[in-house]
């Protein structure tokens, strides 16, 4: 991941560099030879996409691309929104993104869990499966992810999930599948992980964003730095409402959305959202 970007652009090549030196270990190696156990990790994961999405976006810069009017990103995806929009420093949304890491791999150890992807099903149906679900076990399951239409993703407790996985199935949905992880990601079995990471995000220096960031939680833009610490206090335990957050740039008059990443799958969302947006993959 990165490998040719770091070859042949030199400013993609100094946000690697600048990586493995805050660190103090070669991330670039990771994200270019592996080993894949390693680099899915979740610890190093994420400082891994957060610095190859921010290594894409320096050889945009560097290519003469104009500035956007607005940002977003998915989960993750949202730190380098606010490094691209001056929220945070590169170097602070690094040591964000790993302190991230770790903290969801220990409330995960504390608390397993897992996530499904739920195809087919609109969000007010998936919305009374996960209400039946946790009337019967105990609150545990919810939507995480609000990707696109007829795709939702749940997360929580793993027998609660499992019920709910179930009602799904019966209840005409055209695909229903568990997700190999253990970490219940934007549930509420990552409270332990918000609560530390909290005090990190108020440790960290933030900044009035250039241009507004389309945060996950509200789906409503944020530019202020009270805004942003109090949507990355959010973001760990709440649902990323990405498909309302497209929508409501599209009700902005935005008709072109670049995918700045190593992959591209936002885009393909784009596309169930709406097939007429132009979609941008550098």
């Amino acid at each position: 991941m990165g490998l040719e970007l770091y070859q042949q652009v030199p400013e993609a090549r100094a946000v690697f560099d600048q990586a493995d030196e805050l660190l103090g270990f070669a991330l670039s190696a990771l994200c270019f030879e592996g080993p894949e156990a390693d680099l899915i990790d979740t610890v190093n994961q994420q400082p891994a996409i957060f610095a190859t999405s921010m290594a894409v976006l320096a050889g945009l810069r560097a290519q003469g691309w104009a500035a956007p009017a607005f940002v977003a990103g998915h989960s993750l995806g949202e730190f380098s929104a606010l490094a691209a929009a001056g929220a945070v420093s590169f170097a602070d949304g690094l040591k964000l993104v790993r302190r991230r890491g770790e903290l969801m791999k220990q409330a995960g150890e504390r608390e397993p869990g897992a996530m499904a992807a739920i195809l087919g099903m609109d969000i007010p149906t998936v919305q009374q499966i996960c209400q039946e679900a946790n009337e019967r076990h105990g609150p545990g399951v919810q939507i995480a992810n609000d990707n696109c239409p007829g795709q939702v993703v749940i997360s929580g407790d793993a027998v609660a999930l499992g019920t709910a996985m179930q009602l799904a199935e019966q209840g005409g949905a055209r695909k229903v599948v568990r997700l190999p992880i253990s970490i219940a990601a934007h549930s509420p079995l990552m409270a332990s992980a918000a609560a530390s990471f909290a005090q990190v995000v108020d440790e960290t220096p933030v900044h009035h964003a250039h241009y507004p960031i389309i945060g996950n939680v509200a789906a409503q833009p944020l530019i202020t730095p009270e805004a942003i610490r109090a949507e990355l206090k959010a973001q760990l335990t709440a649902g990323v409402a990405w498909a309302s957050s497209m929508n409501y740039l599209l009700a902005q008059g935005v008709d072109a959305f670049i995918e700045v990443g190593p992959g591209d799958t936002l885009l393909s969302f784009m596309k169930r959202i709406d097939r007429n947006a132009k979609r941008i993959k550098p």
